[in-house]
């Protein structure tokens, strides 16, 4: 009886272990989407009662949540300044970016000697929820599918290292594309840019495949460099 108490006890500390997780995975989810969509913007300050209130939870969860989006590079926080959104310089931009093409190009690559027909078929099932997010005009579901579909495309060049390399610092360019993703042909031409991707991908184009993941992923970083340029007018956009 004493085991079964025990073994209980145990259980209930898991689920609620595991519902205190899901919590906070949910709350640093929202403000992700928040910061990408560019509902918060760079600089904004995320109060931690105001928090608490629109997520009717406790401190240490919307802590914890600021915590994840900090060491994903989102969010910065400061002593009796409390959490902002990051504000990213130009140069620090520019350093994300170079690196973005330099991992996605060698994975493209490897995507394309490795792809079968079984795996651009996994590719278009991939992008067919972004074409119904595209088209509802839905920007939460436009951002999520967005990165299922590069996520499925990169996942196929077989290293697992440099998959979590690219999705790194995919994260690390979410308050970039903030501002890009605003704009209203932005989805209609990254939707239109994916299935570029597939066609040259099932033609095995190299060239054109590599040209066009790499001007794909430029639209938001010129777009954020010339945003913070008329933003902050004179000033060198500061991250600490």
């Amino acid at each position: 009886m004493k085991l079964n108490s025990l073994a209980a006890a145990a259980g209930t500390a898991v689920k609620e272990g595991r519902s205190t997780q899901d919590a906070i995975e949910t709350i640093a989810r929202d403000l992700e989407n928040d910061i990408v969509l560019g509902y918060l913007n760079p600089r904004e300050r995320l109060v931690e009662d105001a928090l608490i209130d629109r997520f009717q939870t406790k401190r240490y969860m919307v802590r914890e949540a600021l915590s994840r989006l900090e060491r994903l590079g989102l969010v910065e926080r400061h002593a009796n300044r409390g959490a902002l959104v990051r504000a990213l310089t130009p140069t620090e931009v520019e350093e994300i970016y170079s690196i973005r093409v330099i991992l996605e190009a060698a994975a493209s690559r490897e995507v394309l000697h490795r792809a079968t027909a079984d795996d651009i078929e996994q590719i278009i099932e991939a992008q067919r929820p972004h074409d119904t997010a595209v088209e509802r005009g839905d920007p939460r579901a436009i951002f999520r599918t967005n990165i299922a579909f590069h996520r499925t495309f990169f996942s196929i060049c077989g290293n697992s290292e440099l998959l979590g390399a690219i999705d790194l610092f995919a994260q690390k360019a979410h308050p970039i594309r903030s501002v890009s993703i605003a704009r209203p042909d932005y989805p209609k031409r990254a939707q239109a840019e994916h299935w570029m991707i597939i066609d040259a991908l099932r033609d095995k184009r190299e060239q054109e495949l590599l040209t066009i993941c790499r001007e794909h992923i430029q639209v938001a970083k010129d777009e954020y460099i010339e945003a913070c340029r008329r933003r902050f007018p004179g000033e060198p956009v500061r991250s600490t």
